[in-house]
């Protein structure tokens, strides 16, 4: 797996650490395993899709859902980075 450069350099966990095990975790089938590494990885695969769409069909506008979406995954990061932090 790759390293966290912020990690490495900073010390400490970013807001996107546990996204790529969280990923083998989904890819294996381990669903509840994935969440629990990484809470926000549900928002975000849901996130990327709606970017997706936003960047592949431009008759249709989803500002209004890149902003939903992506306000519900920045509250989804920070929830999940203080439960991991201070709460386990």
């Amino acid at each position: 797996m790759l390293p966290c450069l912020f990690k490495t350099l900073f010390g400490f966990d970013c807001l996107g650490c546990g996204f790529q095990r969280a990923i083998f975790l989904l890819f294996k089938g381990k669903f509840s395993d994935a969440f629990e590494m990484y809470p926000a990885l549900y928002s975000l695969l849901i996130f990327l899709v709606v970017l997706i769409f936003h960047f592949s069909d431009r008759s249709k506008n989803y500002q209004k859902s890149l902003w939903i979406f992506g306000t519900i995954n920045l509250f989804f990061m920070i929830g999940g980075y203080y439960y991991k932090h201070f709460y386990i």
